[in-house]
């Protein structure tokens, strides 16, 4: 009895095996369906939001071009009069074709080489601006004004006077390429505007050391220097003969005692001064203890 017993159990256990797998086999359906609807609504979304980005792309294809066409502030009104004002949407279109607009003049700016450069006097000149800096940090703006029949000339400018951009226009072939001017006289400016800011960053940073003499240019730079100690003074000359350079082609070194200019500890400040922005070298000839 026991074995017919456990023979029928084994015989329910297999046949629910068999039940579970031809369960398994089976396609479920329902869930099949689901998941067809759920892909069917993911498309559908996706072809909205393609329907709403082609529309927007229009619409700022639209904007853009009002914004670049060279006609008068009622034309320019009447354009954008055909979107409604106080719509939120087409507020944030102007905002989005504004942003591209300015990409496209940052993309233009870096290909001319960073110069900006604008129409005067409607298409008969144009102003090309030459900015400088100095470690990161913008300095002065120069500005030339140019006519452009019936040859390219520069009619005005605020270049210093020191500056040669007569010589730098006549070397140039300014009138095929624009940039064989350009690109030596920013190299004059920003050399210019480095050697400058060096001359005040010294003054900031070294209080111990005073400048005895310095030029417009900035071309030329005494210093007196005191060294530890002894409290002996040290006269620096720094020669910037190459004006298309911040640092200096030549360190003069004059003290009472003579031999220290010649000493190896001197001949490598002199390197140091030679390889070094100025401000720079001082911080670390103070470091080295070779000056107060």
């Amino acid at each position: 009895m026991e074995a017919a017993a456990t023979k029928g159990v084994l015989s329910h256990l297999s046949l629910l095996e068999v039940q579970a797998r031809s369960r398994k086999a089976q396609p479920q359906q329902p869930s099949r369906v689901k998941e067809l609807k759920a892909k069917a609504e993911a498309l559908m979304t996706q072809r909205d939001q393609l329907k709403a980005e082609i529309e927007t792309h229009k619409s700022l294809q639209k904007l853009r071009a009002s914004m670049n066409k060279q006609c008068t502030h009622e034309e320019e009104k009447e354009e954008e009069e055909e979107m409604d004002e106080d719509s939120e949407n087409s507020q944030l279109l102007r905002l989005m074709a504004r942003h591209t607009q300015l990409k496209d003049l940052l993309h233009a700016h870096h290909i001319i080489g960073g110069y900006d450069i604008i129409k005067t006097r409607q298409g008969k000149g144009v102003c090309v601006s030459v900015a400088t800096a100095y470690e990161g940090i913008y300095l002065e703006t120069y500005n030339l004004e140019m006519d452009l029949k019936p040859t390219l000339r520069i009619s005005r400018h605020n270049v210093p006077p020191f500056i040669p951009l007569n010589s730098l226009a006549e070397q140039s072939n300014m009138q095929t390429n624009i940039r064989t001017l350009l690109d030596p006289l920013s190299q004059h400016l920003n050399a210019f505007a480095g050697r400058k800011q060096q001359l005040k960053l010294v003054k900031e940073l070294h209080k111990s050391v005073e400048v005895m003499e310095s030029n417009v240019l900035c071309s030329l730079l005494v210093l007196m220097f005191t060294l530890p100690g002894e409290k002996t003074a040290v006269l620096c000359s720094l020669d910037y003969s190459d004006h298309t350079r911040c640092l200096p082609t030549r360190v003069h070194i004059e003290c009472d005692d003579e031999e220290l200019p010649e000493s190896p500890e001197w001949k490598k400040n002199c390197s140091l001064l030679m390889e070094t922005p100025v401000h720079k070298a001082l911080i670390t000839m103070r470091k080295m203890g070779n000056i107060v």
